[in-house]
C-alpha cells in the first residue's frame, strides 16, 4: 500500500505546497497532500515561480483547509511552520507518525524583488534537503 503523507502549515500557500511538490517528485507512489489551518486564497506566485525553476509545477495547486482531511488516515503528518513565529497546527485525524520539519515563512520576506526571491529559493532548497532526508530515512 502507498504511504500517505499530509503536510500542514497555516496558510498552505508556500512551504507546505513546496514540500508536497518535492515529496511527489521523489516517489510517484507516495500520496502527498498539503493543507493549512487558515488557508490563503492562492498558492503564492513566488512559490510557484521558484518551484518551476527546479522542474516542479505547482500552478494547478490551491490552498486547502486541514479540516477536509480530518476523516482520512495518514502514515505521516508533518508540520512545516516556524516554531519561533507561528503556532503549529495540530491534526486530530488518524495518524501513524507526527513529525515537525520547520522552515521560516518566505512570504514574510521583505526587500527588493531579487532579495525576496532569494529567500524563497533558500527555503525551497532547505525544504528539498530536509524532505529528501525524511524520505530516505523514513520511507525508502
Amino acid at each position: 500500500m502507498n504511504k500517505r503523507i499530509l503536510i500542514l502549515c497555516t496558510g498552505n500557500s508556500c512551504r507546505s505546497q513546496m514540500a508536497e511538490g518535492f515529496i511527489k517528485s521523489f516517489d510517484k507512489n507516495l500520496e502527498a497532500f498539503s493543507a493549512g489551518t487558515k488557508p490563503s486564497s492562492q498558492v503564492h506566485p513566488k512559490a510557484i515561480q521558484v518551484m518551476k525553476e527546479v522542474g516542479i509545477d505547482l500552478s494547478g495547486n490551491y490552498p486547502k483547509h486541514s479540516d477536509q482531511f480530518i476523516n482520512e488516515s495518514f502514515d505521516y503528518v508533518i508540520t512545516v511552520c516556524d516554531n519561533a513565529k507561528e503556532t503549529c497546527p495540530v491534526f486530530i485525524g488518524k495518524v501513524g507518525k507526527q513529525l515537525h520539519i520547520g522552515f521560516e515563512d518566505p512570504a514574510d520576506a521583505t526587500g527588493t524583488e531579487e532579495e525576496i526571491l532569494a529567500v524563497f529559493r533558500k527555503v525551497r532548497d532547505e525544504i528539498k534537503r530536509d524532505f529528501f532526508e525524511f524520505y530516505t530515512k523514513e520511507i525508502k
